[in-house]
């Protein structure tokens, strides 16, 4: 089957830890092999935020093993629908690709607590993008 075929998604934040993070895991996770998915951060930390990794665990997802990717012009280009989370002017701009800004709640230095309402916003965000780029043949 051709990538090509398949709309592509990617979500960018600055560190790429975060909102993300759960924003690729929810697409990859309800959408399935329906979209191409690609997260990445104008500077990505070391790892996942742990209240992330504990937030998404209770949804159900696991994002223990997923590692904070550098934005790239590649990714960019690669992707029809490019979501950003915060990144500001960082994040390059090409014809033809279609951007959404989401303002959500940075969880960095965030307890699980605190963390739960932005997962939610962020999953309820993902089911309308689902909706509108690659709804399910029902």
């Amino acid at each position: 089957m051709s990538d090509t075929a398949l709309p592509s998604v990617l979500f960018v934040c600055v560190h790429n830890a975060g909102r993300s993070q759960m924003a690729a895991a929810f697409l990859a996770h309800l959408a399935g092999d329906r979209v191409q998915v690609r997260s990445a951060g104008s500077a990505p930390a070391d790892t996942v935020n742990p209240s992330v990794v504990a937030a998404m665990a209770e949804a159900g997802i696991d994002v223990s093993a997923e590692v904070p990717k550098v934005l790239t012009v590649d990714a960019v280009q690669a992707s029809d629908v490019v979501i950003t989370m915060g990144c500001g002017d960082t994040c390059p701009v090409f014809p033809g690709k279609r951007y959404l800004d989401w303002q959500l709640t940075d969880p960095a230095g965030q307890g699980v607590e605190a963390v739960r309402p932005i997962r939610d916003e962020v999953e309820q965000r993902i089911r309308g993008l689902i909706d509108e780029i690659a709804p399910a043949g029902q």
